[in-house]
């Protein structure tokens, strides 16, 4: 079955550091707007704005088709600054974009939401949704913030979560099904869990040692089945049933294009549940992805 590229995303978290000006002579707003013009013509469906840093949200804006056919999501700051600053920062970002409003605002992370300003933080991006500057709210979390306790006491209008290949807990238990079943929009993130799928056994981390035989043996079932890491990956994402969106990152428009073309593959026959892995350091790239 041909995969659905509306499900795909394309989040902007390498765009100060990867479309850099050196990259063919090219300046970061022409590496932005040819990767934006791309994933619209690709027919993706998402452009995830992220916590983007004002240059990257004017470049958006700027290299964006108009209209835009993503549904383009920005991320909330930190609510300790006060509902008044989340509220002014919002505003700034639609009009850094050049919009009058978005898809959706997304809480940064679950532990803003039990600070203690948590409670106004949410009361205030709601009211930016019933304000019509935002059609739906949402909260990235971990697999540690319980998605589904989450779900229940918020009731947000989409969870952002880490889900692939290597990083199965979410999916086998289980909890992000029971999330769609609430009628909550489920967007699978960290899908290439920091990289990790792509890294041949030999520069596998030291501190990743205790998962070593399971990268081992998931890329070697990758190659037996005539695929390759990053084929297999989004594959595994875009075929999962829990997934209303798929979100990825890419640095350059030539990273997009072999993002766009592995995408629109027909996902490779695989053993999936052999690929997970339980290594608590490996599925915890914080602990990691810096060292």
């Amino acid at each position: 079955m041909k995969p659905d590229l509306a499900k795909l995303g394309l989040g902007s978290a390498q765009f100060q550091t990867g479309a850099g000006g050196h990259l063919r002579g090219r300046s970061p707003e022409a590496e932005v707007r040819e990767m934006l013009g791309a994933a619209a013509r690709a027919g993706l469906g998402f452009l995830d704005a992220g916590a983007a840093s004002p240059l990257v949200e004017q470049m958006l804006g700027a290299g964006a088709p108009k209209p835009s056919p993503m549904k383009l999501l920005v991320k909330s700051v930190r609510g300790e600054r006060g509902a008044d600053a989340v509220e002014d920062e919002a505003l700034a970002s639609l009009a850094r974009l050049g919009l009058a409003s978005a898809q959706a605002i997304v809480v940064q992370s679950a532990s803003d939401l039990f600070a203690p300003s948590g409670q106004a933080l949410w009361a205030r991006l709601q009211a930016l949704r019933d304000a019509g500057l935002f059609r739906q709210v949402g909260v990235c979390a971990y697999a540690s913030d319980d998605p589904v306790g989450l779900a229940r006491r918020f009731k947000p209008d989409l969870i952002q979560a880490p889900a692939s290949l290597l990083d199965q807990r979410l999916l086998l238990d289980g909890s992000l099904m029971a999330v769609k079943q609430m009628g909550i929009e489920v967007h699978l993130r960290s899908i290439f869990l920091n990289g990790l799928v792509f890294l041949p056994p030999d520069r596998v981390p030291a501190q990743l040692k205790g998962a070593a035989g399971r990268l081992s043996r998931a890329r070697r079932m990758i190659a037996e089945g005539r695929s390759d890491p990053l084929q297999a990956a989004l594959g595994f994402a875009l075929s999962r049933p829990e997934a209303d969106a798929v979100i990825v990152g890419a640095a350059t428009a030539a990273e997009l294009s072999a993002v766009i073309a592995a995408a629109a593959s027909p996902p490779p026959d695989l053993d999936w549940d052999e690929m997970a892995l339980d290594d608590p350091v490996a599925l915890d790239p914080r602990r990691w992805a810096a060292a």
